[in-house]
């Protein structure tokens, strides 16, 4: 049987724009608007399913400031920083010497 902490890890990238989004929170707090346009291409719906997942998950956290108009921050943990800096930090850098090869794979699966 896989082990539950393996699978509560690999959870935490199994959704496409979760791991995107931690890396455009990479710097400093930002405004779901700003977060949108950092990230590109993704709809209103999957940005807030995306944010959800990662508040639950203690990775990013939800500042509201007591403005008009309201104004909300979002930035990341302190758990999210670490899974930045350690896990996607090793697999970009294990992506930059391999994706070639990945796309390549997928290329010629596609052409069979």
């Amino acid at each position: 049987m896989v082990d539950c902490r393996l699978r509560t890890g690999l959870e935490l990238l199994a959704h496409t724009w979760d791991p995107l989004v931690i890396v455009a929170l990479r710097g400093e707090p930002l405004r779901r608007r700003a977060v949108r346009d950092a990230l590109g291409g993704v709809s209103d719906k999957v940005l807030t399913e995306a944010l959800h997942r990662l508040l639950a998950n203690g990775l990013v956290s939800r500042r509201s400031f007591a403005e008009a108009p309201p104004r909300v921050e979002y930035a990341l943990t302190p758990l999210g920083r670490s899974l930045l800096d350690g896990p996607l930090l090793a697999l970009g850098r294990w992506l930059d010497g391999h994706a070639d090869e990945i796309l390549a794979a997928q290329e010629r699966a596609e052409a069979g």
